[in-house]
């Protein structure tokens, strides 16, 4: 694939952390790099920071000493914009202002020859808003580089309106030859990453505004029974509640107002007040020398019970029952109905699939796992019509197999499986809109949010009917649109289906027996 060659320059408008981590890639990978500010001192100071992290790592032996000299030599600064004109590409890194990023633009256009391709690294404007005016607006694209750019690998290379594939193909091999993992997306509101991730944190700002969980307790189960690195609100803490609940703001005006993106009235709560996070001391959780970091709710210890049924195919679930039979529970099984793990006081242990225990006679539902085998942490859901003993002998069962149980409230699609469904539905819409190619957008969602497995490759672990089920389910229990299942995740399970027509006639994919029936 085409790539800018390694005799050219590359040049940085910002003298930034983003600047400054953009510009010793280039360096690093060959190029000779000037970085432009408006403020010529700062422009010098940034390549005084980038030498010295050159330095750093030579002393530390991760790069050879001749190349670092040598990589030392290629930097420089830039007193005026003129100066950029032999850049064959030029990355924009300044505020995130509209008006100042096209005028920047303007003005280098004038300068720059034709051939030479220049990016923006917003990672919240529109790609093609900015190339407007533009004399050549096919050699403007986004390139979005994640926060430290030297670290991580991650780039999404953002084609606007008028980018010409060619400009996005040289960008993308570029990036290739620089050691980064590039995507390719259309420029749409979020990019990747930051549309994607919406329901990781709306999700769990849902669960807590709904009275299901406290923060604390649904950090610990998505982390640990879904395989996430960090908990949502522990995560927004340390980004800032000013500058996650901005982007999701963005994303939801840029859909007009889908109920999709619709932001969260608690964590609007947390910004008025000034409590943003880690940065101010306080935000869901305390911080500071004095401040205790809440625990989640864990049950106390139970019987586990000695027999269980397991009634049907427990589809995503479906290694409990190695689990269990490991664990020294013997287990009867029942191939047809279900499905659900019949326990000895006649109540249901049932998967979360979008509806509410109180509905049925004596269910108590439970959380998705990444990987049950490996889960730490198992969260159940019950009504008060559950009785003691039905919820006792859950989280008896649970314990058994190791697990620490978190008992929440009666929430339809409980924590994981709500989230992991919404991620998979609006990966699934994000592709048949042609945004981005399923396997760019898991790899984006792995390495730019740390996320266990891509949603699309979720969407195959847990069955082609999984997510759309419990999305038509909550949809019916919450209405009002955030839930309806997109048509292209309908599409994607009718596409999966029998050879003999497709999906199945009954859409919802029912059971045979629901929870609250027995054989």
């Amino acid at each position: 694939m085409t790539a800018i060659e390694r005799s050219r320059t590359v040049a940085v408008v910002g003298a930034g952390t983003m600047g400054q981590g953009i510009a010793q890639v280039a360096l690093l990978a060959g190029h000779r790099v000037l970085i432009y500010d408006i403020a010529a001192a700062l422009a010098a100071d940034a390549v005084g920071f980038v030498q010295d992290r050159v330095e750093r790592m030579a002393a530390k032996g991760r790069l050879d000493r001749t190349e670092a000299e040598d990589a030392i030599g290629r930097i420089g600064s830039a007193a005026k914009l003129s100066e950029l004109a032999g850049a064959a590409l030029v990355v924009e890194a300044v505020v995130e202002d509209a008006t100042v990023k096209r005028a920047l633009f303007a003005a280098l256009e004038e300068v720059v020859s034709p051939d030479a391709l220049l990016a923006t690294n917003t990672s919240s404007l529109s790609v093609t808003e900015l190339a407007a005016g533009l004399v050549h607006p096919g050699r403007f694209l986004g390139l979005h580089f994640f926060n430290p750019a030297p670290l991580l690998p991650l780039v999404e290379v953002v084609s606007g309106f008028a980018t010409d594939p060619a400009a996005a193909d040289i960008a993308y091999g570029t990036l290739l030859g620089w050691g980064k993992t590039p995507v390719r997306c259309a420029d749409t509101p979020g990019f990747i990453v930051n549309r994607i991730a919406r329901p990781f944190y709306a999700e769990a700002f849902a669960v807590y505004e709904e009275q299901g969980a406290d923060p604390a307790t649904i950090d610990a189960v998505l982390r640990e029974s879904g395989g996430f690195k960090m908990g949502p609100f522990a995560l927004t803490d340390l980004i800032g509640h000013d500058v996650n609940e901005a982007v999701t703001r963005s994303v939801w005006e840029s859909f007009f107002r889908s109920p999709k993106f619709t932001p969260s009235l608690a964590q609007r709560r947390l910004v008025q007040s000034g409590r943003l996070g880690r940065k101010s001391g306080h935000g869901w959780y305390p911080y500071g020398p004095d401040a205790k970091a809440p625990a989640p709710h864990t049950a106390g210890p139970q019987d586990a019970p000695a027999k269980v049924t397991v009634v049907g195919d427990l589809g995503p679930a479906a290694d409990l029952v190695d689990l269990l039979e490991e664990a020294g529970i013997e287990v009867a099984a029942v191939a047809h109905g279900g499905p659900y793990i019949q326990l000895p006081g006649e109540g249901q242990l049932v998967l979360a699939d979008g509806k509410t225990s109180i509905e049925f006679a004596d269910v108590v539902y439970f959380d998705l796992a990444y990987d049950y085998r490996g889960a730490t942490r198992i969260a159940l859901s019950a009504s008060e019509d559950t009785s003691e003993q039905t919820l006792a002998e859950a989280v008896g069962l649970f314990q058994k197999l190791g697990k620490k149980v978190s008992v929440i409230g009666d929430v339809p699609g409980m924590i994981v499986a709500r989230t992991v469904a919404m991620l998979i539905d609006l990966t699934a819409n994000a592709v048949a809109r042609g945004v981005a190619g399923a396997e760019d957008i898991d790899t984006a969602m792995r390495l730019g949010a740390n996320y266990p497995a891509g949603p699309a490759e979720w969407h195959d672990r847990l069955g082609r009917d999984w997510a759309y089920d419990l999305l038509h389910h909550l949809d019916e229990r919450c209405p009002g649109g955030r839930y309806a299942p997109s048509l292209a995740l309908y599409k994607l399970g009718y596409a999966a289906g029998d050879e003999d027509g497709g999906a199945d006639d009954d859409v919802d994919d029912e059971a045979d027996h629901e929870p609250g029936e027995t054989e």
